[in-house]
């Protein structure tokens, strides 16, 4: 398999793996680190970022649609479920979208932003830094 045809890989597993889907992108990366003649370090922490970080972006465009379309029909209970995670938002801020990463809750945290709203740019380069920075430490733990 070529360089290009493995980095369009992990650019897949990374994106797809930052939406509502199931997914592990790092042990894409890691094992593309490890190969024989495969990717440098750079390139390959570049495709997972940029994958991860558009992944995210569906993900938060998904949160804007159900703020617009589901407002007016959620039940109750969705909306003290909601408005808890306001409250957690609000305390933590935009912050949070730094660990957009972390499994179980990254996704989460990425649909949350959607929904209340978070503005784009600050969205998109605090998750996009967060993303980096822990594909550039798995590859730099992997030994890439």
């Amino acid at each position: 398999m070529g360089i290009w045809a493995e980095l369009g890989g992990l650019f897949a597993a990374a994106f797809l793996s930052a939406t509502l889907l199931p997914g592990s992108s790092e042990v894409v990366l890691v094992a593309l680190l490890q190969a024989e003649g495969g990717a440098g370090p750079l390139p390959a922490v570049a495709v997972a970022s940029l994958g991860n970080t558009l992944g995210a972006v569906v993900t938060w465009a998904i949160g804007l649609g159900l703020a617009t379309a589901g407002a007016a029909r959620m039940s109750e209970g969705n909306r003290a479920r909601l408005a808890r995670a306001e409250a957690w938002h609000r305390r933590l801020g935009v912050w949070s979208l730094l660990l957009s990463w972390v499994p179980v809750v990254g996704d989460p945290i990425v649909l949350l932003a959607g929904v209340l709203r978070t503005p784009f740019w600050p969205f998109l380069i605090l998750v996009g830094l967060g993303k980096t920075a822990r594909y550039a430490a798995l590859a730099a733990i992997a030994g890439g």
